[in-house]
C-alpha cells in the first residue's frame, strides 16, 4: 500500500467520521475506531477509497495499546494518530460523580496517552509521526457543567507539550480544541442552533472546519506542542455555564 494511514478513535460518528472523510478525500489509508458502533464504521470504511475498522473498548488501556502495537506492525507509513474518542457525560463542580470521573479520564485521557505512548514507540513513517488529541475550547473558556469530561480534557491537553518535549525531532504532538460544533448529549435542534452561534462570529463551525485542520496539522509545518482552536472564538469569552443550558436559558 503506497498510501499513508491514519488512524481515528471513534471515527465513525460524528467528528471522527467527517475527519475520516477528509483523510480519505487526500488520499489517505483510514483506519476507523469503533467500540459500540460497528455498523456505522462498517458503512463508513466502504464509502471511503482505502480504509478498514478496528474495535476496542478505550475503557481497557491495555487492549488499547495492543491494537496500536498490532496496527503498527503491519502499517508501513502510519503517520497520524488522532485521539478523537471521548465521552460527554454530565456531572457539575459541586458534585463529581465518581464512576463518570473514571469513565472520564480513562476514555479522554489515559488511553489517548498510553495509546499516543505505544504508537510513537512502535509506529513506522519516514515522514515523520503526528499524534493529534481532541481535546475542547473549554481548556480556555471553563465552566462548571459537565465537570469530569472537562477535567479529563485538561488533564489530556496537560499532556501535549510533554510528549512534545520528549518526541524525536521529526515527530509532532497536537491539540485540536473545536467548539460547540454538532449537537451533543440531549439537545434538540433548536437548543443546537442557538448554542452553536454563542461565540464572537455568531455563526456555527463546521465539522468539516476541524477535519480540514486535523489534515492541515497531519500534513503542515506547524511546530510541534500546539493547540488549534477550530470555534469561531468561542474560546474567547467567558461563559458561566455550558452552551447548551444557556440555550436553554434563552429559550426558556
Amino acid at each position: 500500500m503506497n498510501r499513508p494511514a491514519v488512524l481515528v478513535t471513534g471515527g465513525a460518528k460524528r467528528l471522527g467520521a467527517a475527519m475520516s472523510r477528509r483523510f480519505s478525500g487526500a488520499g489517505w489509508h483510514v483506519v476507523i475506531h469503533c467500540n459500540s458502533s460497528r455498523r456505522e464504521a462498517e458503512e463508513l470504511a466502504a464509502s471511503l477509497l482505502s480504509a478498514e475498522v478496528v474495535q476496542c473498548d478505550l475503557i481497557d488501556s491495555e487492549a488499547a495499546i495492543a491494537m496500536i502495537e498490532a496496527l503498527a506492525a503491519r502499517l508501513d507509513d502510519w503517520r497520524v494518530l488522532v485521539n478523537s474518542a471521548s465521552i460527554f457525560v454530565p456531572d457539575e463542580a459541586t458534585g463529581l460523580d465518581p464512576e463518570t470521573s473514571r469513565l472520564s479520564m480513562r476514555i479522554n485521557a489515559v488511553s489517548p496517552v498510553r495509546m499516543s505512548q505505544a504508537y510513537l514507540k512502535h509506529a513506522r513513517s519516514k515522514a515523520g509521526r503526528r499524534v493529534i488529541d481532541v481535546t475542547d475550547q473549554k481548556l480556555a473558556n471553563p465552566n462548571p457543567d459537565f465537570f469530569s469530561y472537562t477535567m479529563s480534557k485538561h488533564a489530556l491537553a496537560a499532556t501535549v507539550p510533554m510528549l512534545a518535549m520528549t518526541a524525536q525531532p521529526e515527530d509532532r504532538i497536537y491539540a485540536l480544541a473545536p467548539g460547540a460544533i454538532l449537537p451533543s448529549h440531549d439537545q434538540n435542534a433548536e437548543e443546537a442552533e442557538i448554542s452553536h452561534r454563542m461565540n464572537p462570529l455568531g455563526r456555527r463551525t463546521a465539522p468539516e472546519e476541524v477535519a480540514d485542520a486535523a489534515l492541515f496539522l497531519a500534513e503542515g509545518p506547524l511546530a510541534s506542542g500546539q493547540t488549534l482552536y477550530v470555534d469561531s472564538g468561542q474560546h474567547l469569552l467567558s461563559q458561566p455555564r455550558d452552551v447548551m443550558y444557556l440555550a436553554r436559558g434563552a429559550l426558556g
